[in-house]
């Protein structure tokens, strides 16, 4: 890669859990050129995440809305970012996402094949899928020298959000939070209902978390508040937060709880960088691709024969590969971890 590289820019990605796990590069980055630059290029529903990573001095937001192409907007942040860096890596993998950078005319710019993208990246890596298995080292791969990057034995820096105490303590005056030991839990998942523990589960787990003295915080955004709704259903102690809080005021609240119990999603990342204990539970998911990145979790996966998926919903119709791990066990393990 020759000489160290001062101005580096990343192109992020669209997902929370995904923007989480970008913070091993950067943190990976800031330690392989000490005194760079790093700016990231984002969509603006990001910039509260980025805001907790200190490895980032500057955040480029991008407002294009998923799936929309956005040129006149790719263009003029592009013409903002001309002559500031050195070096682009572009994370996503889409045609889209390598275009500012190369109308930016940004030196280097590396990031690996995919929609034909030839002309638009200066260093185009393959990706060898066995080596690269995790997401995360697919993203802290492409700030390393190929070389290396390629035999896949290089450190995986966990990621670590900051918290604002201060505002902790404001949002739990504000939630008439009480001093009882807070469990959270995160029924929703973006992608689909093949990733999500049956809502009666997690009613059945809260109510037994209540009676044994525990709080329960339900977190989500404006659509898992119906799903909120029917978990603390006739709970006392148990506060559905969903579509209630912003994303930095999860960060802080989540880190304010003893255990999590989350579906595969993006805010299971956010609560395992705030060093929360995670009781992950995964369907159509595998843990082996997109773990969270702690040691402080418990992995809650059948590995059925129909297992990983992948879909969005079960084709089987059944989603056993959720509705055979029952409340019984899940309280078991918070009580264990406790």
């Amino acid at each position: 890669m020759g000489e160290p590289v001062k101005r580096l820019l990343v192109i992020g990605p669209s997902w929370v859990g995904d923007m989480v796990m970008a913070q091993s590069l950067f943190i990976t980055l800031k330690q392989r050129y000490p005194g760079a630059t790093l700016g990231v290029v984002a969509p603006a529903w990001s910039q509260p995440i980025l805001a907790r990573m200190p490895e980032v001095d500057e955040v480029l937001p991008l407002s294009v809305s998923h799936g929309e192409f956005g040129l006149a907007t790719r263009r003029e942040l592009a013409g903002r970012l001309k002559g500031r860096f050195d070096r682009a890596i572009v994370l996503p993998r889409s045609w889209k996402a390598a275009l500012v950078p190369f109308l930016a005319r940004i030196p280097e710019r590396v990031g690996f094949l995919g929609e034909q993208r030839y002309g638009l990246l200066k260093e185009r890596r393959k990706l060898d899928k066995r080596v690269l298995d995790q997401t995360v080292k697919r993203f802290v791969a492409l700030g390393l020298p190929e070389e290396e990057a390629a035999e896949g034995a290089f450190a995986i820096p966990s990621p670590r959000l900051e918290i604002d105490r201060d505002n902790l303590v404001n949002l739990r005056i504000q939630h008439a939070l009480s001093s009882r030991p807070a469990i959270g839990m995160m029924p929703g998942a973006e992608y689909g209902p093949a990733k999500q523990w049956p809502l009666a589960y997690f009613h059945a787990l809260a109510k037994r978390l209540v009676d044994d003295g525990y709080e329960v915080r339900i977190f989500g955004g404006p659509k898992d508040h119906v799903a909120g709704q029917e978990i603390v259903q006739g709970l006392p102690q148990a506060h559905n937060l969903s579509g209630k809080t912003a994303l930095a005021d999860v960060v802080d609240l989540l880190a304010d709880c003893g255990q999590v119990v989350t579906n595969d999603s993006g805010l299971m990342h956010v609560a395992a960088a705030v060093g929360t204990r995670v009781q992950a539970i995964y369907g159509s998911s595998t843990p082996d691709y997109t773990p969270p990145l702690t040691t402080n979790a418990r992995i809650h996966y059948l590995n059925l024969i129909c297992s990983p998926c992948f879909k969005r919903e079960c084709p089987l119709g059944h989603t056993n590969c959720l509705k055979q791990i029952p409340a019984e066990r899940l309280y078991d393990a918070v009580i264990a971890d406790a």
